[in-house]
């Protein structure tokens, strides 16, 4: 330990340890534009100067390793003369647009040129103007005369987001900070540079000019578009969510957040939302009161139980729905005596969920994961599923993890890897059991180690069967076994036991009565055309939801509005098991109410014993306790079975879900919808299976599946297996669903 006095107080730090860094420590500021505490030292905007006992000049606190003994002073005459001097030299050219600038009120510059700029100017002779850049749907770069040269927006792109997308271009009074000539900046974190751009260069596109930030409240909220739980500040105007910024969390989401959390609420308000009850009557929709609706709802499962049986009702949740939605669903279905409900929408092989004994998790906390030593990644598509755990294993792989990914595509993690494997579905089980001698080597000999199952797995038709692998290899090496979760609450769901039945089987067997909370068919459940097929034979489907689709509006005979997370309160367990709570942070819109609350009425109107609840806390209490949950958690059981053949001459669909179509206010979200993220994906093929089809790179196809045919251009792809095409779970091609399923593709 290495002894620091500052300002006349001592503090010990560890060796390396820089001079801010121990200010930090100590409490006391020193002003600093470029240095951020998650970026590297870069060292060029100077305002950190200060005065160092014995050095001849001042020095930049956030480069400069403290030394036994050092005495530096913040204040001094020589430190205070040297930051006045750089803040002098960085107004130089500045421009006087404080008036109209988004970053007005919350402009580091503006901030630090009151404590330690002057009253007026000695430069007289003309400012310098740089031309504004393009830098996607998501960063407005228009004002770019701002830039100070801080370099964190650069630094972000390369160390945090992977790949340098923003850079530095000329010298001296010159230089400009721009994206690569003709493209844009597409990382799916991009909108961690407004929050790292001290001075309002870099902007909110779809916040621009929209509010002053002393105009909003600020409202702690979680995020609901993945496992992650990334924990949010909403900003509120006028009753209408209006931005939506990081909260600092170091456990999960460090101060970063994802675009998906950042834009999402775009879709918020978009057209669609319900905003009444409405009833289908003669082949016309009709406003209703609520009391009229719930009636309706009683009335008609009544009748549908009584004439068909209770077995003939099933219930579909969205894993995104909270903890108290589901719990209370569940217990509606239960005192109905309703057995076929889930939340897993997409999954494929059901053998493996009334099995396990426990929920399906990391197995362990993201700090812990982190931690590991060596860590092998099976079926995910790391980017699209979960942007910003992405981006902390690529942190830890490159401070030394032995990370190894296998997957049916070779996916662009922009990270060391120890191995990264391309192997068809089909043989993931195998791979397994037959696990290459370097990765099976860098399991054994980690002190600690982790095998993750991706999304790709768990839609796959022989999951039980890879599980079981995983289980055996787990085992063999020592390592932690966990589940990377699909949604916000997937876990939730499995806490609650709500996955009582297979989607795949409900849609096979068509029921007579189908309540959808928070679902859209045709875009979240298995099998696309083929589910709303079998809503379409139903007696009666009941939606609970808040947005109206085309879909909905056909296969329904009731539309029930509920409100997003945004204007309810409830809890989700992320991925790691850890319960979060927030309150809504806006009003409801219109007559649309928490599902919770609708579901605590239906009980009642049902005449059920136990719904006499006052506050989702009440329902948070007799969903979980903290003694119940780690027991909910820990999966302590083995699956015993047969793995599921699959022949690897049958072309598999692989791709997962696209990154911004995994939900429904994602996928209403203008601006998320406008990166090259969202576009309608090509289909990628080895072109060695492409010639067997008789296709060329760049033709045009249709692709099959479940009776159902969609147009696509076909690209020959050296990178992927054969038999393997990789379409993405997109809007416009729904309707094949059937992810990891056969898939064929002919000539358009």
């Amino acid at each position: 330990m290495l002894q620091i006095q500052i300002d006349g107080k001592k503090v010990e730090v560890k060796q390396g340890a820089t001079v801010i860094e121990a200010a930090h420590q100590l409490g006391t500021y020193i002003p600093h534009f470029c240095y951020h505490k998650k970026l590297s030292i870069a060292a060029n905007c100077r305002m950190c100067l200060v005065d160092v006992e014995k050095a001849p000049k001042p020095l930049p606190a956030c480069a400069t390793p403290v030394t036994d003994g050092m005495v530096v002073h913040t204040h001094s005459a020589k430190a205070k003369q040297a930051q006045q001097g750089v803040m002098e030299f960085l107004l130089i050219n500045h421009p006087l647009d404080c008036p109209i600038c988004d970053q007005g009120g919350e402009c580091q510059l503006q901030d630090l040129a009151v404590g330690y700029g002057k009253s007026g100017s000695r430069y007289q002779e003309e400012k310098r103007a740089v031309v504004g850049k393009d830098m996607g749907p998501l960063v407005s770069a228009a004002e770019m005369s701002r830039c100070i040269h801080c370099t964190r927006c650069v630094r972000f792109t390369e160390e945090i987001a992977g790949m340098q997308e923003i850079g530095m271009a000329h010298r001296s009074e010159f230089s400009e900070i721009m994206p690569f000539i003709g493209k844009a900046v597409e990382t799916e974190l991009s909108g961690n540079v407004i929050d790292l751009c001290p001075v309002g260069a870099l902007t909110s596109k779809p916040y621009r000019y929209d509010s002053r930030s002393w105009e909003l409240s600020r409202r702690k909220s979680i995020s609901a578009h993945d496992a992650l739980g990334s924990n949010l500040i909403v900003q509120t105007k006028d009753h209408t969510v209006r931005r939506v910024l990081p909260l600092e969390n170091e456990a999960i989401n460090e101060c970063w957040i994802a675009d998906r959390d950042r834009f999402a609420y775009e879709g918020l308000y978009h057209e669609s939302r319900l905003t009444t009850p409405k009833i289908k009557h003669g082949g016309e929709w009709r406003d209703v009161d609520w009391t009229t609706a719930l009636e309706y709802v009683r009335h008609t499962l009544d009748c549908i139980a009584k004439e068909d049986g209770k077995e003939q009702i099933a219930v579909f949740a969205n894993p995104m729905n909270t903890l108290e939605e589901l719990h209370l669903a569940k217990k509606w279905a239960d005192g109905l005596g309703i057995r076929n409900t889930t939340a897993r929408l997409r999954e494929n092989d059901s053998r493996l969920s009334g099995s396990l004994n426990g929920a399906q998790w990391l197995g362990q906390s993201i700090e812990q994961l982190l931690a590991c030593d060596a860590v092998l990644v099976l079926g995910a598509n790391l980017r699209s599923e979960q942007p910003l755990l992405t981006a902390r294993l690529r942190r830890a792989a490159k401070e030394g993890m032995a990370l190894s990914v296998v997957a049916a595509n070779r996916e662009e993690l922009h990270m060391p890897l120890l191995a990264q494997d391309v192997v068809h579905p089909h043989q993931w089980a195998d791979y397994l059991q037959r696990l290459p001698e370097h990765v099976a080597g860098s399991l054994k000999n980690a002190e600690r180690a982790a095998i993750i199952l991706g999304a790709d797995v768990q839609y796959h038709h022989d999951y039980a069967g890879i599980y079981a692998a995983a289980q055996n290899l787990a085992a063999q090496t020592g390592a932690i076994l966990g589940v990377l979760p699909t949604a916000a609450n997937s876990v939730g769901a499995d806490v609650v036991g709500f996955n009582q039945a297979n989607v795949a089987d409900l849609v096979a067997q068509p029921k007579k009565a189908v309540v959808l909370l928070n679902v859209e068919p045709d875009v979240d459940i298995l099998g696309g055309s083929q589910a709303v097929a079998a809503l379409q034979q139903a007696a009666s489907v009941m939606a609970f939801t808040a947005y109206e689709s085309e879909t909905l509006r056909e296969v329904c005979d009731i539309l029930l509005p509920i409100v997003p997370f945004t204007e309810t309160s409830g809890s989700f367990i992320n991925m790691e098991g850890r319960v979060q709570s927030f309150h809504g942070v806006v009003k409801t819109l219109g007559e649309a109410r928490p599902l919770w609350k609708i579901l605590r009425v239906l009980g009642n109107v049902f005449e059920l014993q136990g719904f006499d609840f006052n506050s989702s806390e009440e329902v948070l209490a007799e969903a979980i306790s903290t003694q119940t949950l780690p027991e909910k958690l820990n999966n302590h059981s083995t699956w015993r079975g047969s793995s599921v053949s699959g022949s690897l001459h049958k072309m598999v669909r692989v791709g997962g879900v696209g990154i911004y179509h995994g939900d429904p206010i994602v996928r209403r979200a203008t601006s998320l919808q406008q990166t090259s993220h969202a576009a309608q994906p090509v289909a990628r093929v080895n072109p060695i299976t492409l010639a067997s089809f008789g296709l060329l790179d760049g033709d045009a196809a249709q692709a099959v599946q479940n009776g159902a045919r969609v147009a696509v251009s076909v690209r020959a792809d050296n990178s992927l297996p054969e038999n393997v095409v990789h379409l993405p779970h997109h809007s416009d091609n729904a309707v094949l669903g059937g992810l990891m399923n056969v898939i064929e593709l002919t000539r358009a």
